[in-house]
C-alpha cells in the first residue's frame, strides 16, 4: 500500500523558508516521479516542481529560484525547500507520485491528472 506523509508546513513571514519532506513507503521510491503541488483557497491544484528517477527536476515559473526539489533515496523522502516566501505561496502543499520513471510523457510534469498517488498536504502559510 503506497503512502505519503507530508511534513513541515507552518507560518512564516514573507522572505521566510520552510523546508517540506514527503516520507514514501509500499513502492520502489527510486523508480518513481515524484512532485510537489500546491492548492489555495479557491484555486486549482497547480505542480510546483517534480523530480524523475535520474533527479532531473522541473518548476513552475513562480518558484523558479527559489525553491529546490531533492529526494533521498536512502530515506524514501522527498524535499522541498522554500525559500524568499511570498504571501502567494500561501496553500496546500501536496506530495505525489507517478507510476513511471519520468515526469513527462503523456501527461505533462505538473497536470495533476498525471499522478497516481497522493498524500493529504501540509499547510503553509506567509504573512506580509
Amino acid at each position: 500500500q503506497v503512502q505519503l506523509v507530508e511534513s513541515g508546513g507552518g507560518s512564516v513571514q514573507a522572505g521566510g523558508s520552510l523546508r517540506l519532506s514527503c516520507a514514501a513507503s509500499g513502492y520502489t521510491y527510486s523508480s518513481y516521479c515524484m512532485g510537489w503541488f500546491r492548492q489555495a483557497p479557491g484555486k486549482e491544484r497547480e505542480g510546483v516542481a517534480a523530480i524523475d528517477s535520474d533527479g532531473s527536476t522541473s518548476y513552475a515559473d513562480s518558484v523558479k529560484g527559489r525553491f529546490t526539489i531533492s529526494k533521498d533515496n536512502a530515506k524514501n523522502t522527498l524535499y522541498l525547500q522554500m525559500n524568499s516566501l511570498k504571501p502567494e505561496d500561501t496553500a496546500m502543499y501536496y506530495c505525489a507520485a507517478r507510476r513511471a520513471l519520468y515526469c513527462s510523457g503523456g501527461y505533462s510534469w505538473n497536470d495533476y491528472y498525471g499522478m497516481d498517488y497522493w498524500g493529504k498536504g501540509t499547510l503553509v502559510t506567509i504573512s506580509s
